[in-house]
């Protein structure tokens, strides 16, 4: 199979891809696998040029077809905020201290206007060829408490009406069908049946 190198450090987020991609032609390889200990510096404007910016990078450091995200999580209340800056929304802390900043920032919000979304886009880069790009999302409210301990990131905060339960509670096989991860590598998957 071929290599497909999936950038990111984070195990979490690798594990995911592992089951999303399941059956595609390739190999995942991680950053590690592949000797890769630089980091590139997100400092797009949006998803897809930061996506860009990763994929097309390590495309160039490894040789191999590339794929990268950007995600985060968009809290209508809050003008669109933590967006792009999501994991660097407190600096650089754990989970939990930005999941109880997100939580005094919406003290006085409503539960109607707690509305936010899960945003994910993918770039996949390849040598000699144009990078493409897909995206997906997921609709949710931010949740009073902290519910679950399943997932990483905002997901014990984040709230499915369709499954009445937070990211956090639901298992992963549940979350990997409806999440905007789930949603953009159904996309990638196409795009990558072609190369």
């Amino acid at each position: 199979m071929r290599p497909l190198l999936v950038a990111t450090t984070s195990r979490h987020k690798l594990e995911e891809y592992r089951a999303l991609l399941a059956g595609v032609p390739f190999e995942l390889r991680s950053l590690a696998a592949a000797g890769i200990d630089e980091d590139v510096e997100e400092t797009g404007a949006t998803f897809e040029e930061n996506a860009r910016l990763k994929a097309e990078r390590y495309c160039q450091l490894s040789g191999l077809l590339t794929l990268a995200d950007d995600s985060g999580l968009e809290v209508d209340a809050l003008g669109g905020e933590p967006g792009v800056h999501s994991k660097r929304w407190a600096g650089d802390v754990s989970d939990e201290h930005r999941n109880r900043l997100l939580l005094e920032r919406l003290a006085d919000v409503s539960h109607q206007q707690r509305t936010a979304r899960y945003r994910c886009v993918i770039a996949l880069a390849a040598p000699g060829r144009d990078t493409t790009t897909v995206g997906g999302a997921c609709e949710g409210l931010i949740a009073r408490h902290p519910r679950g301990s399943n997932g990483f990131g905002y997901d014990p905060l984040f709230y499915v009406p369709e499954l009445n339960q937070t990211f956090g509670e639901a298992p992963p096989e549940v979350k990997n069908q409806i999440s905007h991860r789930a949603r953009a590598a159904a996309a990638a998957r196409q795009v990558l049946l072609k190369l």
